[in-house]
């Protein structure tokens, strides 16, 4: 696309003297392989009809001898048509081992903050997409060329450390934290939040102050408490470890808000010092984003001094931008935060931080009821233990394979793979829809579908030995449609990351894997009437099919089997 490009802004140059940004489409492949709209875009500034401009750019386009068709539609649409061993030919001069890679990124840093999750309650369903998005946005980023830092900002401070403790005390013993782990601890949270709300419905508090006697506890650095903390936060890890080792993510670091307590206190005061920070009779400490056009003040500090979200994630800005000076920072997190980073992203431009800050924000995951209506996915309803999704997604891979000779390394690929595909079938801004039957559907818009086409091209290519004779005089008319699809995946990357948007990859990666059936169903590969040429041509065509798939799923956090 680049070289075609080029071609229309050297003509352009040569025809009007002028400098232009050329932008190409893909067209309805009844009109062209390309389209540019380019001729409108010169209207205004060399004063003529865009009609008369396309169809002097048509007639030097022709006689360039690039294009074995050139047309004109509307007021001014150029529809371009180039043979398939043209083609190929840019497909072979521009391909590489990382191809459709670029440098957009290059002496650039980014911070992409995920999955975020909190101590001492099991991995769920919840932080399924924070990780999904923060890997794609992660792989995203390395792939244009950014050194990228990953962070795992850990919920292991604030309000629920009182409740995880008093819970434990209240309700449950070393034995059953010893057998239970981080299961246990989930179970004693829920029991003590079902308390704390009776206990206010009667218009009591004792237990609530417990509650807060523990958090000051540990801002204090009392042993006691530190040790509850660092017992909680080791069962923890462990678990957050084995599901992220099962979901294929990974993270550089995990600092978490406990790392930030005492540097968000220490900031607060900085900003009371400064005069950017107000601290109300009560002892609360609020900051002012009226300037921003934000009527709600950001509380940073509790009346009891006690630090909050805003607290930590005040430090957290301040420590990126000293230790590591990004020039941007990603967060994936849903979409109920959206009110709560744009007062964060406020105080940061008050402070006068310089960083590009992204709320890579999604939808719910939703679920259909008995009763036909949809709603938040919970677990009232269905699965909401990532232990336990996972689980069921091996078994229902294994009755997808239905008995084939499949290892249980491919099983867990398929599975999750399924899994992170659903979360890329549309706009990360849109709830989702949990559903069994299309996550593992394979004639459909899935990971196994996707999988499936990617694991029959290795296989062919492992069935098959590519003959080592000139294909220079193969005409590639049967492959044109596939070299055309391999010709888009750099530009479908650039504006994937361009937009954080993943879900043009898997929705690319469809494309081709459909392409590809299509493909089999009117043209032998390497089996019946082929000579050595169309074979050898049609084999080193399908490795680079293979390489872009493995790619793109590569993306998305998905390997692909070694069979199914």
């Amino acid at each position: 696309m680049e070289k075609i490009v080029k071609s229309i802004q050297d003509i352009i140059k040569k025809l009007f003297d002028v400098d232009v940004e050329v932008s190409i489409t893909r067209p309805d492949p009844n009109f062209g392989d390309y389209a540019t709209n380019v001729a409108m875009q010169l209207a205004k500034p060399l004063g003529k009809n865009p009609r008369i401009i396309a169809e002097e750019l048509a007639e030097a386009l022709r006689q360039g001898g690039e294009f074995v068709e050139v047309t004109i539609a509307g007021p001014g649409f150029i529809n371009l048509k180039l043979t398939a061993k043209t083609l190929m030919d840019n497909l072979n001069d521009i391909w590489n081992d990382n191809y459709g890679h670029n440098n957009d990124g290059m002496d650039k840093t980014v911070i992409v903050e995920y999955p975020s999750q909190n101590m001492a309650k099991p991995y769920s369903i919840g932080h399924l997409r924070p990780g999904n998005q923060g890997w794609a946005a992660k792989k995203l980023m390395e792939v244009t060329g950014w050194h990228v830092i990953a962070d795992n900002h850990l919920g292991d401070y604030g309000a629920p450390f009182g409740v995880w403790v008093v819970g434990f005390l209240r309700y449950s013993s070393d034995e059953k934290l010893e057998q239970g782990g981080v299961y246990e601890l989930g179970r004693v949270y829920i029991e003590t939040k079902k308390a704390l709300k009776e206990e206010a419905a009667r218009g009591e508090a004792a237990m609530a102050n417990e509650v807060q006697d523990w958090l000051l506890k540990l801002e204090r650095s009392d042993p006691q408490a530190l040790a509850f903390s660092q017992r909680f936060k080791e069962i923890s890890l462990r678990h957050i470890h084995e599901v992220m080792q099962r979901l294929k993510i990974s993270t550089d670091y995990e600092l978490g808000e406990a790392f930030y307590v005492t540097r968000g206190k220490d900031a607060v005061k900085a900003l009371l010092d400064k005069n950017l920070a107000i601290k109300n009779d009560d002892g609360s400490v609020i900051v002012m984003l009226d300037e921003y056009g934000i009527d709600t003040p950001l509380l940073v500090q509790k009346s009891n001094g006690a630090a909050l979200y805003a607290t930590t994630d005040l430090a957290t800005l301040l420590y990126r931008d000293e230790t590591w000076h990004p020039d941007r920072v990603i967060y994936s997190v849903g979409s109920e935060q959206q009110f709560y980073f744009s007062q964060l992203f406020a105080l940061a431009k008050k402070l006068g931080i310089k960083t590009e800050l992204i709320h890579l924000w999604f939808g719910l995951i939703d679920q259909i009821n008995e009763d036909g209506t949809r709603e938040k996915m919970s677990s009232r309803k269905g699965v909401v233990l990532m232990e336990e999704l996972l689980d069921n997604a091996e078994k229902r891979a294994r009755d997808m394979v239905n008995g084939r000779d499949v290892s249980d390394e491919d099983i867990k690929k398929i599975a999750v793979g399924a899994i992170k595909f659903s979360d890329f079938v549309s706009d990360r801004r849109t709830n989702i829809l949990f559903s069994w039957d299309n996550i593992f559907a394979l004639s459909g818009f899935s990971g196994p579908y996707v999988q499936y086409a990617a694991v029959r091209v290795n296989k062919i290519l492992k069935d098959n030995q590519t003959p080592q004779v000139d294909t220079n005089g193969y005409d590639f008319v049967p492959e044109k449609s596939i070299i055309l699809k391999l010709l888009d995946f750099p530009e479908v990357i650039r504006l994937a990351a361009r937009d954080l948007e993943p879900h043009k990859i898997a929705a690319y990666l469809y494309e081709l894997a459909r392409d590809m059936n299509r493909y089999y169903e009117s043209t032998p590969v390497a089996t019946g009437n082929v000579t050595d040429v169309e074979k050898a041509a049609r084999l080193g065509l399908i490795s680079k099919v293979s390489q872009v798939f493995k790619s793109g799923l590569d993306i998305l956090g998905i390997e692909v089997p070694g069979s199914m």
